[in-house]
């Protein structure tokens, strides 16, 4: 986490430097809480998985391979092909494009938007695509050194500053490969899946290189319009949920769900129609008044955010079961308050009472805050006033602030 954060800021230097910043700041923020409540989501072990890859090997492998460089090697190839199928599935399917949503909803092409990772994924289907690692013996243990290191490797290419590589472009996913992935232009949408090796899309017949007349117009053609990255995660899911309900044909309240994303039943879409992005080189993107004070003031509940996020998970043994729940809570509740506020959400007041309720009532029932009096023992006090700081500056940017701007 320090190194992506050491990492964003330099590229914030870097295009002020440059004149060229893609990094802004409420759509930064917006990003990394994102990433947050993914991690918070993950730690809490949020997910299931239809089948765990160790039963995989126990029952289908023909042979049993060491640990050598060629079964690391096997494993990255095995791992980078998965990753394209699932990659490409949540694309083309209604159902699975909801948990992949989120990543390519900031309208911004820059190291953050890197961050934005799904929370509405509760049922995992990766693993199907490790089928042939299975068969061939891989070892759980090498599986468990690739898979981080594969998903780091995914972090860097999600910028602007870097131009064409030359020869590698011809081998591996580059910034200008991803900047196509995450257009929205007619000519992009759907291209290059690949995650590391930019093979599989050669091969598959789904590459497309960057053209200097057509510059990438990032985001979806169904604009989020919101910072709320819980918003975000579930939008998709429920206008599927919506457009089953609504229309009259039992046949498509079915297949909505597998058809290809963005499609709708006829009689949904004429009567409850959604905004879409038709010309993408002339739309308004979404960016909300917002003050530099109340920019100032998301930085700092990003941060504050941040550390609680930093103390659940360097004491996650200590604070135990229900603990880490009710923490968990309390930091997606955090999140959704900051970002209504961010969105300008005239009930933005009612979510940062409600969180602050939460925390005080954590306060109560703890005796502290998890443990971290330990620490230091004003710092129960602290959070709790840090949380009526909240309300009142959360009243102050939704009424008076608001109420400024618009007179």
């Amino acid at each position: 986490m320090p190194v992506f954060f050491i990492l964003i800021l330099f590229e914030k230097w870097y295009g002020w430097r440059k004149g060229k910043d893609t990094v802004a700041t409420m759509d930064t923020v917006a990003s990394l809480t994102s990433g947050i409540t993914n991690v918070t989501k993950d730690v809490l072990g949020l997910s299931i998985s239809i089948l765990s890859y160790k039963w995989l090997v126990g029952h289908l492998a023909i042979t049993h391979v060491e640990n050598t460089f060629i079964v690391y090697l096997i494993c990255f190839l095995t791992l980078d092909f998965a990753g394209y199928w699932s990659h490409r599935i949540k694309h083309r399917v209604n159902v699975f494009w909801n948990a992949h949503t989120v990543h390519h909803s900031s309208e911004e092409f820059n190291l953050a938007c890197a961050l934005r990772q799904s929370i509405s994924v509760f049922v995992e289907i990766f693993t199907f695509f490790l089928l042939p690692a299975a068969i061939l013996g891989v070892p759980v243990e090498v599986v468990a050194i690739i898979a981080p290191l594969h998903l780091f490797m995914q972090f860097w290419y999600h910028t602007q500053h870097i131009g064409s590589l030359g020869w590698l472009e011809h081998i591996i996913v580059t910034p200008a490969h991803h900047r196509v992935h995450h257009a929205m232009n007619p000519e992009y949408i759907d291209k290059n899946y690949s995650q590391i090796l930019i093979i599989w899309d050669k091969i598959f017949g789904t590459f497309q290189e960057e053209m200097k007349d057509k510059p990438p117009v990032y985001g979806i053609t169904r604009p989020s319009s919101t910072w709320n990255p819980i918003r975000i995660n579930f939008q998709h899911l429920v206008l599927l949920i919506q457009d089953a309900w609504r229309t009259s044909s039992w046949e498509d309240k079915v297949r909505i769900w597998f058809m290809p994303t963005g499609w709708r039943p006829g009689d949904v879409e004429e009567k409850y129609p959604v905004p879409k992005i038709h010309d993408v080189y002339h739309f308004e993107k979404y960016q909300p008044t917002s003050s530099k004070a109340l920019e100032v003031w998301s930085i700092v509940q990003l941060l504050m955010v941040l550390l609680y996020l930093t103390f659940l998970l360097s004491h996650l043994a200590q604070i135990g079961s229900p603990g880490i729940f009710l923490y968990g809570a309390f930091i997606f509740m955090a999140i959704y308050a900051m970002t209504e506020l961010m969105d300008g959400n005239r009930f933005a007041p009612f979510w940062e009472v409600l969180k602050s309720a939460f925390a005080f009532y954590l306060i109560m029932q703890q005796g502290g805050w998890f443990g971290a009096e330990k620490y230091h023992i004003a710092i129960p006090a602290i959070i709790g006033a840090f949380q009526v700081v909240g309300i009142v500056l959360s009243i102050y940017f939704t009424r008076i602030e608001r109420n400024f701007a618009i007179g």
